[in-house]
């Protein structure tokens, strides 16, 4: 774990919540070459957008060049480190809940997004996570399944239900979009259910009784 960059007023921002829109970052977890995780998290956004109730804040990271090596327990980042962290991990803290849009890897989920989580601890902690997986004929579910128990340790909460878009071979499209859409926004609606369920819950319950994680 880093040194401690992601304390960055947490409690503020959840103190102007009040009842407004819930907050959404969604993660594109993917940044592998020829990637469909951008297409699949462009229609995912497409299908929430009708949701009055959401303010989604897109975080692909392509565009989020964290390294690897990260400082001794703490210790201060890299110059170039602590500049990508600046704009992310604000971004991460302002957030209500999570939504991951995440490939499979060797029936895992890929490093990047490993990372990201990896180099903050605080941003995660009393909130909601939902998935949005892709990838062969299992659907991204076994990447799922284990970062279920990465975000458990970080005192995050995963909603039951996700969203899951099989290979071009059964059901996603060769542009990422899946081909049967009315079980997949179906899908997509019942996981956002959940997610606003809880995400107000917590928010309402964070600004009450700040969590002690």
């Amino acid at each position: 774990m880093p040194a401690d960059t992601t304390l960055l007023a947490t409690a503020a921002t959840d103190s102007v919540a009040g009842d407004g829109p819930l907050r959404v970052a969604v993660i594109v977890g993917s940044v592998r070459e020829g990637r469909q995780g951008r297409a699949v998290a462009d229609w995912f956004l497409r299908t929430a957008a009708g949701d009055p109730g959401l303010d989604l804040d897109v975080i692909d990271l392509v565009d989020v060049p964290l390294p690897l090596a990260m400082p001794d327990w703490g210790g201060t980042p890299a110059p170039e480190a602590a500049a990508v962290l600046a704009d992310v991990t604000p971004r991460l803290a302002a957030a209500d809940a999570f939504v991951v849009v995440t490939a499979e890897y060797n029936h895992s989920f890929p490093a990047a997004l490993k990372n990201l989580i990896d180099w903050h601890y605080t941003p995660w902690q009393a909130k909601p996570v939902g998935f949005v997986s892709y990838g062969g004929l299992g659907g991204g579910l076994r990447a799922v399944e284990q970062l279920r128990l990465v975000f458990a340790e970080l005192h995050a909460v995963t909603v039951r239900d996700a969203v899951s878009l099989h290979g071009p071979w059964s059901g996603l499209a060769e542009d990422g979009t899946p081909r049967d859409t009315t079980v997949s926004e179906g899908a997509v609606k019942g996981m956002l259910g959940q997610l606003t369920w809880w995400g107000r819950a917590l928010r309402s319950a964070r600004r009450t009784r700040p969590y002690q994680g």
